[in-house]
């Protein structure tokens, strides 16, 4: 058994907490708000973020953030991708230099288009870092539902020591050393998303979907190839497997805030029925800084950055999409 610190008591947290438990790990939860921390201690609920869902009693929860760092030296971070920053620079005396820090974000922080890890790095100095990423719907994978991911580091061994924390029954983890690309590729997803709920508000059916996801997973994988990136983690449960995931649940909030973008036609009116984090509406200029930095064309990437920074509307990105010349169809160009 090890002993295991969540940082992060929202849907996601809450979700690896739980499957930490059940891989037979020590668990501690920690969370800001102290109702939601007492409700996990005294019932094994967590109603503001898991519904009727009861969550293993062995799992405990605080606000202690002290106690939390001092209860093991495995790190699991749970928290906003766009928070990353602060909350480290207020954190960062607790970790200790032999830590192990395990990142479950999927975004690029937009003032500098870094990724998550990078963040951790420039702030934190080196770490043994890695990433558990993959096609994880927080209120499907709270149920137990048979569900696959990737650990990925930049070494093996840390890659399979991430791997035995989550390994359970239903919940199947593979390795990986490629964690530039498993981390890029879980980003972008969430862009790819966004584009495929504004088709899907916009009224277009399964082959407008098909097309803007194929050619989503294109582009994923040229930006990881640019990247120097193995660009058949595009292809794997970090790439296309947390694509189709994010594309087709209406349990996605990219895919779902999409939806209301189509409907409504501009980012304010959306933005008024909405009060989520939408992580593809934050990473969206960002990912495509980063596309131009390495000379790598997005076309449906910037189609999404352009109605969100509202230079275009649905209509009239739908329609340059559809005039950009084609060429032969290769996964990598």
């Amino acid at each position: 058994m090890s002993k295991v610190s969540v940082f992060g008591a929202g849907a996601w947290g809450s979700t690896l907490a739980q499957v930490l438990c059940d891989a037979g790990n020590e668990v501690l939860l920690w969370g800001r708000n102290a109702d939601v921390v007492n409700e996990i201690n005294s019932s094994h609920t967590n109603s503001k973020y898991i519904g009727e869902n009861v969550l293993p009693k062995e799992i405990k929860a605080t606000t202690d953030l002290a106690e939390t760092f001092a209860f093991s030296k495995t790190y699991v971070l749970a928290i906003p991708s766009q928070q990353l920053r602060t909350t480290l620079q207020a954190w960062k005396p607790h970790f200790s230099q032999d830590c192990l820090i395990v990142s479950t974000l999927k975004g690029i922080e937009i003032s500098t288009q870094l990724r998550m890890t990078e963040v951790m790095e420039e702030i934190l100095g080196p770490h043994r870092m890695a990433l558990i990423t993959g096609p994880n719907l927080a209120d499907e994978l709270i149920l137990r539902q048979p569900a696959g991911a990737v650990a990925a580091a930049t070494t093996q061994a840390t890659s399979e020591e991430v791997r035995a924390l989550f390994r359970t029954p239903y919940y199947r983890v593979y390795t990986s050393v490629d964690l530039l690309g498993c981390e890029l590729a879980g980003a972008i997803k969430n862009v790819i998303a966004l584009a495929v709920g504004i088709s899907i508000g916009m009224g277009f059916g399964e082959n407008t979907q098909a097309m803007l996801i194929t050619r989503g997973l294109n582009e994923v994988a040229r930006l990881c190839a640019a990247h120097g990136a193995d660009p058949l983690s595009a292809a794997g449960l970090a790439g296309m497997g947390d694509l189709v995931a994010t594309c087709g649940s209406p349990l996605s909030r990219n895919r779902t805030f999409g939806e209301l973008l189509g409907k409504t036609g501009s980012m304010e009116s959306a933005l008024g029925q909405w009060a989520k984090t939408v992580e593809g509406v934050s990473s969206s200029g960002a990912i495509v800084e980063i596309a131009h930095r390495v000379g790598v064309e997005v076309p449906v990437i910037e189609s999404v950055a352009d109605i969100v920074n509202g230079s275009l509307n649905p209509e009239a990105a739908l329609q340059r999409l559809m005039e950009i010349t084609t060429n032969a169809e290769n996964f990598i160009r």
